[in-house]
C-alpha cells in the first residue's frame, strides 16, 4: 500500500500510488507507525533531489530522521515551494541560486532563501498555502496555477492540467487574465530568470 508521501502543487502530502521525477523532505514528518501526524514540516530548507543518488537504498520514512516525500515533476516542486537540495542536485541548485541572484538583484545563501520561500509559501495563522493573484500573460513557463479548480502548469501562455497521470492537453483560456497562482513570488522570479525546471514528458515539448 503507498505509504502518505506525494506532494501535490497546493503542498498537499496525500497517499497516491503515482510516480513522479524527484523526491525530496521537510523533516522528518511520520511516527512510529509510519503515519503522518498534523505537523507538515520540521524545518523552512523544504528541498528537491534525485530518485537514486550513488545507488544508495533508502528507507522512506526511517524512524526520527526524515521523511521522503515524491513530486511528480519539478514545477510540482517549487509550486509547493521547494527548492533543489543542494547536496544531491549540486549544479541544478547553483543554477537556481544563480536565477535567485539575478532575478531578485542579490545573492543568497541557502537558509536566506529557504526564509523568504517559507515565508510566501505558508500563511502564518492557518499553516495552509499562500497563493497569490498573477496575470496569466505574465507568467513564466513553469508556473503552477490554480484552473478550474485544480493545478494547472502554464507553458507557452497556455494551461495544461495537472494530475498524477500527466498533464493533459494544452488550453488557451479564452477571456481569463488573473489566476490563482499556485508557485511562490520568489520561485517566479527563479523561472523569469531562466531556471529550466525537470518537467514531467507528458509535457509537449514543442510548446517549451
Amino acid at each position: 500500500m503507498p505509504l502518505q508521501n506525494r506532494v501535490l502543487p497546493t503542498q498537499d502530502i496525500v497517499t497516491d500510488p503515482g510516480r513522479g521525477l524527484l523526491m525530496g523532505n521537510r523533516g522528518c514528518l511520520h511516527g512510529p507507525d509510519r503515519r503522518l501526524g498534523t505537523t507538515r514540516w520540521r524545518s523552512k530548507a523544504w528541498i528537491s533531489c534525485v530518485l537514486d543518488f550513488q545507488g544508495r537504498t533508502r528507507d522512506p520514512m526511517p524512524p526520527g530522521r526524515w521523511t521522503a516525500l515524491f513530486f511528480f515533476d519539478e514545477a510540482v516542486a517549487l509550486a509547493a515551494g521547494h527548492r533543489p537540495c543542494a547536496y544531491c542536485r549540486r549544479r541544478d541548485f547553483l543554477l537556481y541560486a544563480g536565477a535567485w541572484a539575478q532575478g531578485h538583484g542579490e545573492r543568497r545563501r541557502a537558509a536566506e532563501m529557504d526564509a523568504v520561500l517559507h515565508s510566501q509559501r505558508v500563511e502564518p495563522r492557518t499553516r495552509r498555502q499562500r497563493t497569490t493573484t498573477q496575470d496569466l500573460s505574465e507568467l513564466p513557463d513553469g508556473a503552477m496555477v490554480r484552473f478550474d479548480g485544480s493545478p494547472a502548469l502554464v507553458l507557452g501562455q497556455r494551461v495544461l492540467p495537472w494530475s498524477w497521470e500527466g498533464y493533459g492537453e494544452p488550453l488557451r483560456p479564452a477571456g481569463l487574465r488573473e489566476v490563482e497562482t499556485l508557485t511562490p513570488p520568489a520561485n517566479l522570479v527563479v523561472l523569469r530568470a531562466g531556471f529550466a525546471p525537470l518537467l514531467h514528458p507528458s509535457a509537449p515539448s514543442q510548446l517549451r
